[in-house]
């Protein structure tokens, strides 16, 4: 009896196996995703109970795609194209928000005449990615100052967004982050000039989000996920310089450490979720039916369908 207890009593008194969970983000490292390194970096999922693999994608597209499919646990999408994935039928639950803000404008340069968006006009505007998306964006935009999307030329410029715009290309591009491009086109020399979309008419929609696969939904697992990701962004708010460093330890080649991801954590540190588990469903539905008067999605769902809180 004395050695079955003695069994028992090493057994409770070993630390409980961390639960594993595989995390894709959408895009490389950046400070968007401050709340999940820093919660990485600091410990925070670890004191959770939690081992999260986070890995960058080969593909952009595919994140929410792999956890659909069941070989993520979770992913960082965006909530535009959630909306979409769902309409589709795939199986996604947004779980948390890391970017509670647009992030995407419409940007020129500063000193070139451009006043409002109406001064666009014969104008061309350089996209980086889905026409669909961008000319209802655009387009509503364009059509709140009194043009229309054919006003305009519309030139698919990839992702050479701030050096289309830097060589005149184009006179506007559309997909510019407002806390990325911006110090972008300053480093090379450049002062630029944004026009926030949800100025412009557009519903305002989280930027990032985390979505699981709504058919094996671990709500335990998804709470104390969030719990970490909320106490980081605390931390992160907090002690900005010290979650920098956290930060920019995750690499240990300092690829992290540029001027422009310094710059960038800065500005992008107000747009941060304070808590990440809270969604506002009226929020997502007004954005939802946006999209549907746009003819961007053949449907409307409702946001309490795939909305954990």
């Amino acid at each position: 009896m004395k050695k079955l207890i003695a069994v028992c009593a090493l057994l409770l008194s070993q630390p409980a196996m961390a639960e594993k969970v595989t995390l894709m983000l959408d895009w490389f490292v950046n400070p968007d995703h401050g709340p999940l390194i820093v919660a990485q970096q600091k410990g925070l999922f670890e004191a959770q109970g939690l081992e999260v693999e986070i890995t960058e994608p080969a593909d952009p597209s595919m994140p929410p795609k792999l956890v659909a499919a069941g070989r993520f646990d979770l992913a960082v999408t965006y909530q535009p194209q959630l909306i979409r994935d769902v309409v589709e039928g795939l199986p996604l639950t947004r779980i948390s928000t890391l970017i509670a803000t647009p992030l995407n404008t419409l940007m020129v340069l500063d000193g070139k005449g451009y006043n409002s968006v109406a001064d666009l006009k014969g104008k061309k505007i350089g996209f980086p990615f889905d026409g669909g998306l961008v000319d209802a964006t655009v387009g509503t935009m364009l059509r709140n100052n009194g043009l229309t999307i054919d006003d305009v030329e519309m030139v698919n410029v990839g992702w050479s967004l701030s050096a289309s715009l830097a060589s005149g290309k184009v006179d506007a591009i559309y997909g510019a982050y407002r806390n990325f491009e911006m110090h972008q086109l300053s480093m090379e020399g450049f002062k630029g000039k944004a026009f926030y979309i949800e100025e412009e008419g557009v519903p305002p929609y989280d930027e990032l989000v985390v979505v699981a696969n709504s058919n094996k939904l671990d709500r335990d697992m998804i709470a104390r996920f969030n719990r970490a990701v909320e106490l980081a962004t605390q931390y992160t708010v907090n002690h900005p310089q010290e979650a920098w460093e956290l930060f920019k330890s995750y690499d240990d080649g300092n690829k992290l450490d540029t001027e422009l991801n310094r710059n960038a954590w800065k500005d992008t540190m107000v747009r941060f979720a304070l808590r990440p588990q809270a969604a506002d469903l009226a929020r997502y539905d007004n954005y939802a039916k946006f999209l549907h008067d746009q003819k961007v999605i053949s449907k409307l769902p409702k946001a309490a369908d795939y909305i954990v809180q």
